[in-house]
C-alpha cells in the first residue's frame, strides 16, 4: 500500500498544489481545513482527496482528527505542516489576538500535528515532515512581526526535530517560499505587489506548483540523506 500523507490546509492555495502533486505521485492524502467549507467541499469532489476538517491550532483537536486518520486509512507516513494565516499590522497596532492567532496556526500547529504522528513514525522507522515556513521568516517584513516570528520559529523547530528524528529515519526540513500567486498574496495592494515582484529576480510571482515541486523531492524514500534544510523558493528574492 502506498504511503500516507497529511497537509494542513491542503485544500487551497499551496496546501492544494501539494495535495494535487502527492497524488499524482501515487501517495495517499488527506487534506485538512478548518474554515472554508464549501472550498473544502469543492475540492474533494473535483480531486477525490478526502478531507478532515480540524483546528491545527488545538492539541486536542489535532489528537482526535489524527486517531480518526490512522483508524480508517492507517499510519500517517508523510506531514506537511503548510496551514497558515497572516493578521498583519505593525507592533504599536496589533493586539494580543492578532498575535496568538497567527503564532497558534502558523507554529504551534507544527508542534501539535508533529507531537501526534511522531511516535508512530518512531515505531516505524521512517517518516518524513515537511514544514512550510517563509522568505519573510527569514528576512523579516514590515508589519508582520507575528508572521514573520512564527515562520522564522518553523525554521529552528525544523533544525530541532531533525536532530532528534534521524537515527530513526525521521527527516524533517523546511520549505521557505517567496511570493507565490495565491489568494493571500493576491489580496496585496497592486502598488505595493508591483513592488514587490520589482523585487524578485526571476520577475514573476511563485506558482503553487513550485513549492509542491520541493515536497515531493523531501518526502521520497531515497530522501533520507537530506533533514534539517531549509530550501528556499523564492526567484532569487532572497538568498539565504
Amino acid at each position: 500500500m502506498s504511503r500516507l500523507a497529511l497537509v494542513t490546509g491542503g485544500t487551497r492555495g499551496i496546501g492544494k498544489a501539494i495535495s494535487l502533486a502527492l497524488k499524482g505521485a501515487g501517495y495517499r492524502v488527506i487534506a485538512n481545513y478548518s474554515s472554508n467549507v464549501e472550498a473544502a467541499e469543492r475540492f474533494t469532489q473535483e480531486t477525490g482527496i478526502p478531507i478532515s476538517r480540524f483546528d491545527v491550532s488545538d492539541f486536542a483537536a489535532c489528537e482526535i482528527a489524527v486517531r480518526k486518520i490512522v483508524a480508517d486509512h492507517g499510519p500517517v507516513e508523510i506531514l506537511v505542516n503548510n496551514a497558515g494565516i497572516t493578521r498583519d499590522a505593525t507592533l504599536h497596532k496589533m493586539s494580543y489576538e492578532q498575535w496568538q492567532e497567527v503564532i497558534g496556526t502558523n507554529l504551534t500547529a507544527c508542534f501539535n500535528l508533529c507531537r501526534c504522528v511522531i511516535d508512530s513514525m518512531r515505531g516505524r522507522g521512517f517518516g518524513r515532515i515537511v514544514n512550510i515556513g517563509s522568505i519573510n521568516g527569514q528576512a523579516g517584513q514590515y508589519g508582520q512581526v507575528n508572521y514573520a516570528a512564527a515562520k522564522s520559529g518553523i525554521h529552528g523547530f525544523t533544525k530541532a526535530l531533525a536532530q532528534e528524528g534521524a537515527a530513526k529515519g525521521i527527516t524533517v526540513n523546511a520549505i521557505a517560499p517567496g511570493y507565490v500567486d495565491t489568494d493571500m498574496v493576491r489580496s496585496v495592494p497592486p502598488n505595493v505587489l508591483e513592488k514587490i515582484i520589482a523585487k524578485i529576480p526571476a520577475g514573476r510571482l511563485g506558482h503553487a506548483e513550485d513549492i509542491a515541486r520541493g515536497v515531493l523531492f523531501l518526502v521520497a524514500d531515497d530522501a533520507d540523506f537530506i533533514t534539517g534544510s531549509t530550501i528556499s523558493i523564492n526567484g532569487g528574492q532572497h538568498m539565504y
